[in-house]
């Protein structure tokens, strides 16, 4: 479980949350979210996070990486030279229970073992980091903006394995793709300039009234769809 209890900053306003399940943080460009997630997983020092009932400053190094992983929207490497290999075995805190051809093979990378992780196109660059959070499997992932330069394909493919029982055990999205956290069904967190403005169910966010005033007339159910209003 992860506390937050009434954290302020420049950019984000008396934020307190507990979130026991896996969960969808939504909102705005520049409403705070990637903040949020940084608070969450402590690049941000605060005392204000608690995981399962310790702060990040009562947590060794080997208790934080075993709790919470934070998975950026763009792949950064440092050495130029690091193959997609050696990125995911790197990932992998403990022993590896899932062979990294296997890990490689759910994501169809496989081909890329061997390549340079700076050679990869954005949509591989961001199923690479996914893979690496499998590779981790921290109690709590937090995963910002994974379906970014994915296209329809790959985005299926991201949605089953993040659907599944089977990978991930506490799951935290930031996205904006609406019908993608929709059809995840997961709780909703919606900032709105900062502050929480949405704090609840999947069913009960994506309601006829709480679209309107989140989104007005930008979006609309189609046949159990949520899609642009264009």
């Amino acid at each position: 479980m992860l506390e937050i209890n009434n954290y302020s900053s420049s950019i984000l306003h008396n934020i307190s949350l507990e979130l026991k399940n896996s969960t969808i943080i939504l909102g705005s460009n520049g409403s705070g979210k990637s903040t949020l997630a940084k608070v969450m997983v402590g690049i941000i020092e605060n005392s204000a996070v608690k995981i399962e009932g310790k702060t990040h400053k009562k947590l060794s190094s080997k208790e934080k990486i075993k709790k919470i992983n934070y998975i950026p929207s763009k792949l950064e490497i440092f050495d130029e030279y690091m193959s997609v290999e050696e990125f995911l075995n790197f990932s992998f805190i403990e022993t590896p229970s899932t062979k990294i051809k296997e890990l490689a093979q759910l994501f169809g990378i496989d081909h890329l073992l061997e390549h340079s992780c700076q050679t990869l196109s954005s949509g591989e660059s961001q199923l690479l980091l996914v893979a690496s959070s499998i590779a981790h499997n921290a109690n709590i992932t937090i995963l910002d903006e994974p379906t970014s330069n994915l296209d329809q394909i790959k985005t299926k493919k991201l949605f089953d394995i993040l659907n599944s029982n089977t990978y991930l055990k506490h799951k935290i999205i930031i996205t904006h793709d609406l019908n993608f956290a929709y059809k995840l069904g997961f709780d909703i967190v919606f900032i709105n300039s900062g502050k929480i403005a949405f704090h609840g169910s999947n069913q009960e966010f994506f309601s006829t009234q709480n679209m309107q005033t989140f989104f007005g007339d930008s979006v609309k159910m189609v046949e159990n769809f949520i899609v642009s209003n264009l």
